[in-house]
């Protein structure tokens, strides 16, 4: 019922371009601080990765490995992908172009803060961008989502559904010639 009212109602359309506006922004500014002032992933991790120990390691055993064999090795691609990332969510969430595709990206970004043990605003981020997903269009409907998706669905149908008769409405697809 509740899932059906977040895609559905008007009310919940609203509220959904309140919070995406607001986690957009939030993104923007973090990525964009990160793009101009520089961003250096390297301590981060090292400081994640050193979480994982103790009686009460704030950082799991599989993912302090994951930091330490894929993504300390890799820190110069990190450098990037995290601020670029982080400014792309945000633009994509305050347009409202590819809300729910934004939204999937930002939460993927605020598991990995978690999993690396930096709490801050990331577990609320993660619940409100669940909300939009789980809105899916409804969510960016006051935003570029109202346009882009309903042209990208034409564009890929004209590609998957070629039709040689019928009356535009109602077209026959071709069928496939056997030998």
């Amino acid at each position: 019922m509740f899932n059906n009212w977040l895609r559905t109602n008007k009310i919940a359309m609203w509220l959904l371009t309140f919070i995406r506006v607001y986690i957009g922004y939030e993104w923007m500014v973090a990525g964009w601080g990160k793009l101009t002032g520089g961003f250096e992933a390297g301590g981060f991790l090292q400081g994640a990765i050193a979480k994982a120990t103790g009686d009460h390691p704030a950082v799991q055993g599989w993912w302090a490995a994951f930091l330490e064999h894929a993504a300390l090795p890799g820190v110069k691609i990190f450098n990037f992908i995290i601020p670029m990332g982080e400014f792309l969510v945000g633009v994509g969430l305050i347009l409202g172009t590819f809300t729910t595709f934004a939204a999937l990206m930002g939460l993927v970004m605020n598991a990995a803060f978690l999993f690396s043990g930096t709490v801050s605003t990331n577990a609320q981020m993660l619940l409100l961008e669940v909300l939009i997903i789980v809105a899916a269009a409804n969510a960016g409907k006051i935003g570029l989502d109202r346009w882009v998706l309903p042209y990208l669905r034409g564009l890929w149908n004209k590609v998957t559904h070629k039709t040689t008769k019928g009356d535009g409405n109602n077209p026959t697809p071709l069928k496939k010639q056997t030998a």
